[in-house]
């Protein structure tokens, strides 16, 4: 199917039905439904997918139309044009045409901004899915081949919705390696949980960029969760990836909070102590320890004595202020408190 559309660079695509003309650039990927180019249109760079499947063609526009109405997400690239086109040799290949997404492939991001970033990618990510889900849809084959993170700011999206399928169905297509049945570890029906398996796999992945097959005298669970534990990124998230690779989370926002509360506790350890902490500190160590007495026999001058007088009178008189300040207050709470309970 994909031989048919092997295009070189300088083809000219002419759409049958609305005449729009498209030139191949180059390829940007196959896939089992069809082939994807770079092509170059009047409106600027445009990515266009052919096939001869024009079922599939038929189905993954629905697709894009649908993301489209799903406001105040990025799910998949805009819809700009759907026709069909001749080749050389008459057959009829049907294709679409859609916003070219420009950035860094998932893997190629992390490698080059650190791991740390895959977190925070997949919290965009999860964003982006759980609308998904909510709309009844599930991304199926979802690996970081399939996402794109464009920007500045880094913004995650999705590229191929080749394997977006209807919850409730069976999953379309998938990649092993972030296929839930291919580790043994569910089915492959298209429900929330399946994707956010994928998620989880796609963080592993960026710890492992050439993955790992599945040994085949070993469990696929006990497999990944030894690598989880050997890699010290992984090590620090385990909790949320073994929930979502045994499909503890539910939906896509349950899994985003685990991820949240985990950095928000890890910023917490990682955040310095206060300076009034370190002063008291050092004083400590600076102060003498109890039961010593000091050895010098000097006695302090007249007029030290006399200012050391005067500071602790002031320190009463402050002291006193402050007692009365809060008493003051007490009264007013108090006061404020019985006005409210009256007019209620």
């Amino acid at each position: 199917m994909n031989q048919a559309c092997n295009l070189s660079p300088g083809t000219t695509i002419v759409g049958k039905w609305n005449g729009e003309s498209y030139t191949i650039i180059k390829a940007l990927g196959q896939g089992a439904t069809g082939s994807v180019y770079l092509g170059d249109s009047r409106q600027g760079k445009v990515a266009i997918k052919l096939s001869e499947n024009s079922m599939a063609i038929t189905s993954e526009v629905n697709v894009l139309k649908h993301f489209s109405k799903v406001q105040g997400t990025s799910l998949g690239p805009s819809l700009l044009d759907v026709d069909d086109w001749k080749d050389h040799s008459q057959r009829l290949i049907s294709f679409y045409v859609m916003e070219y997404v420009q950035g860094k492939n998932f893997l190629e991001f992390v490698e080059q901004r650190g791991i740390e970033w895959s977190t925070v990618l997949a919290l965009q990510l999860l964003t982006n899915l759980e609308k998904l889900h909510q709309e009844g849809w599930v991304f199926g084959d979802l690996k970081p081949e399939n996402l794109i993170v464009s920007g500045p700011p880094p913004k995650i999206r999705c590229i191929d919705v080749g394997g977006t399928t209807q919850q409730g169905r069976s999953i379309k297509e998938f990649t092993e390696f972030f296929d839930r049945g291919y580790w043994g570890m569910g089915n492959r029906k298209a429900e929330p949980t399946y994707d956010l398996f994928s998620v989880a796999m796609i963080i592993i992945n960026a710890a492992y960029p050439k993955r790992f097959k599945k040994m085949s005298d070993r469990d696929g669970q006990a497999q990944l969760m030894d690598k989880i534990d050997q890699h010290p990124f992984l090590n620090q998230h385990r909790d949320v990836l073994q929930q979502a690779l045994l499909g503890k989370y539910t939906n896509a926002q349950e899994m985003k909070s685990g991820f949240i509360q985990l950095l928000s506790n890890k910023a917490s350890k990682d955040k310095p102590r206060s300076q009034s902490y370190q002063t008291r500190v050092s004083k400590q160590q600076q102060s003498p320890p109890k039961g010593r007495q000091t050895t010098s026999t000097k006695k302090p001058p007249q007029h030290s004595r006399t200012q050391v007088k005067q500071k602790k009178k002031k320190q009463r008189k402050r002291s006193h202020v402050l007692e009365t300040l809060v008493i003051l207050i007490g009264v007013f709470v108090v006061y404020s408190l019985y006005v409210y309970h009256v007019l209620m």
